[in-house]
């Protein structure tokens, strides 16, 4: 049974896949016939492909997991509710970027699409994971309410 889902769009990189078709496709019409117009092609696709499954986070809460979603689901991580000690509202700085990042000081995971905002857990093992929102106060009351319970 879910007991939480949102999911949140990033508009910015939406935004930026449809320029990189646009470009792309200008590209690809403008190449003269006797060059390769298939790499064109294959890169536009990779490209595009790997910027639209980083365009939504999607944040679902069952009885035993915390699981995140990138797009249409190639990116997930899962997490094990009873491993989470806690769970708080927090503020990326604008450096730590949007996507999947590793950051070494604190050392942390970041799942982010798109803005600041965010809800830190910590694990057990000490570990700590950044999970962007839109709703940081809703993520944060939901994880708090199945981690004590």
């Amino acid at each position: 049974m879910t007991l939480y889902k949102h999911t949140q769009i990033g508009y910015l990189i939406l935004f930026v896949a449809l320029a990189v078709t646009v470009f792309f496709a200008w590209l690809y019409w403008n190449i003269p016939e006797t060059e390769p117009r298939h790499i064109v092609a294959a890169l536009m696709t990779v490209i595009v492909f790997i910027l639209v499954s980083f365009s939504t986070l999607t944040v679902t809460i069952d009885e035993q997991f915390v699981q995140i979603k990138f797009g249409y689901g190639i990116f997930r991580k899962k997490f094990l509710l009873s491993e989470i000690t806690s769970a708080k509202a927090v503020k990326n700085h604008w450096y730590y970027g949007w996507g999947i990042r590793i950051w070494f000081w604190p050392y942390m995971w970041i799942y982010n699409v798109s803005g600041f905002d965010a809800v830190e857990i910590v694990m057990k093992s000490g570990k700590i994971y950044r999970i962007g929102t839109d709703v940081p106060i809703e993520l944060e009351m939901a994880l708090c309410r199945v981690i004590r319970s």
